[in-house]
């Protein structure tokens, strides 16, 4: 049986920031393909600015959202991570780097209240400095998690 650096996300020694992640994927996917549009179009979104889908307009992809699957899911955090597909972005999960960037969703269970949101990530880490709490950027903007609901290794 070959062996692989890659292992199975849910083995012992799956670094617990690759399977936050995977879970987070999993839940980005089950509301990426919701009959709602409230939960479907943020995360439609975000397939379509990072370019893990493309020919498609929003309205035709939620049109067509069963067509999305995790994998999908899975390039669009890597992409949003700063890496070209998911396998470098897993790659550097698994590493020991603790610059390697962490989605929102990933980090926090309850991201919204009582968290401070700013518009820059600069902004944010000021305030952080100032009163403590975890800067998380999430695209343009960033916050400043104010107690972690779901703690990650290196984060």
């Amino acid at each position: 049986m070959p062996t692989s650096a890659l292992f199975h996300p849910f083995e012992s020694r799956a670094p617990e920031r690759v399977v936050a992640l995977l879970r987070a994927a999993k839940l980005l996917h089950r509301d990426a393909v919701a009959d709602s549009r409230a939960q479907a179009l943020p995360v439609l979104r975000r397939l379509l600015s990072s370019r893990a889908l493309q020919g498609l307009s929003l309205p035709q992809l939620f049109a067509q959202k069963a067509m999305v699957q995790r994998k999908h899911v899975l390039l669009m955090l890597g992409r949003e991570g700063g890496f070209e597909d998911w396998a470098g972005y897993r790659a550097a999960l698994a590493g020991s780097a603790a610059e390697v960037h962490m989605p929102l969703e990933a980090v926090a269970l309850r991201p919204g209240y009582p968290n401070h949101w700013f518009s820059t990530p600069e902004q944010a880490r000021v305030h952080a400095a100032e009163q403590g709490g975890q800067v998380v950027q999430v695209g343009t903007q960033a916050v400043v998690l104010a107690q972690m609901a779901d703690p990650v290794a290196g984060h």
